[in-house]
């Protein structure tokens, strides 16, 4: 379930920003699982304080002059974490799409952090949310077709609480849709949300994208999604974000 976001010269927790102003961050984990393999698919790196404040603590100092510095600060952080808590799966960070001026530049930053830590290219994932107002939608696909052929997964997050509906994945062709938590919120007491889960699925499924279904909480609510023929899940109900450290996850007790 999206919160958000890591740049650097080698600015570990602390991220420089414009002269005189510096941020102090760190990371929390949530997994991301795979019912139909019994695994773990990845964790998502959420933002938080050093002393574990939420992410508005810190999405909330950002601006036009540190956005940017902070975008590429979020993915080092993020990658040096993952790899010093062992993580071997997909890793998922959150970017801000209006702070990226070129990919081809401010993706240097991440390859360089993967290669210092040996961490894999393809299993880093970067999430753009859907309830983000978009400046440029031409720059945003330019982003994902860029990442695409870098070898990274690319991800629209908080999908349905949004500005621009099913014609995002069809311009921005993403591998991955993550279903936004209002959308999914006791979906099984509701007909017409199953309607359209289901209709979004199908299409994504037949153009060849994957689905997480995030903010997951009750039963009722995954044997719903379950049943539309949903594998990756993200939520409180398998587990909540861990403060710099991997969160034990029991998926024994999920049944077939």
């Amino acid at each position: 379930m999206s919160e958000k976001h890591t740049s650097s010269n080698g600015c570990g927790n602390k991220c420089q920003m414009t002269p005189g102003t510096e941020l102090d961050f760190s990371i929390a984990f949530q997994p991301i699982v795979n019912l139909k393999t019994k695994t773990v698919f990845g964790y998502e790196a959420l933002v938080r304080g050093i002393n574990n404040e939420p992410a508005s603590f810190i999405l909330e100092q950002l601006n036009d002059d540190n956005r940017y510095a902070f975008d590429q600060a979020i993915r080092v952080k993020a990658i040096e974490k993952a790899v010093e808590l062992g993580v071997d799966c997909v890793l998922s960070i959150n970017f801000f799409p209006n702070a990226v001026y070129q990919p081809e530049t401010c993706i240097r930053t991440t390859l360089q952090a993967c290669e210092k830590s040996g961490f894999p290219t393809n299993k880093v994932m970067f999430e753009v949310t859907e309830s983000e107002q978009i400046q440029d939608h031409e720059h945003l696909k330019n982003i994902f077709d860029y990442y695409n052929s870098r070898g990274f997964i690319t991800a629209i997050d908080d999908f349905g609480a949004g500005f621009s509906g099913l014609n995002l994945i069809s311009d921005w062709q993403p591998n991955i849709v993550k279903l936004d938590m209002n959308l999914i919120r006791n979906i099984n007491e509701d007909s017409t949300r199953q309607f359209l889960v289901e209709s979004v699925v199908g299409f994504a499924h037949k153009v060849g994208i994957d689905i997480i279904s995030e903010g997951i909480e009750t039963e009722l609510e995954l044997e719903t999604l379950r049943a539309m023929g949903i594998d990756l899940f993200q939520g409180y109900l398998f587990a909540k974000p861990a403060f710099e450290e991997l969160p034990r996850v029991d998926l024994a007790r999920f049944s077939s």
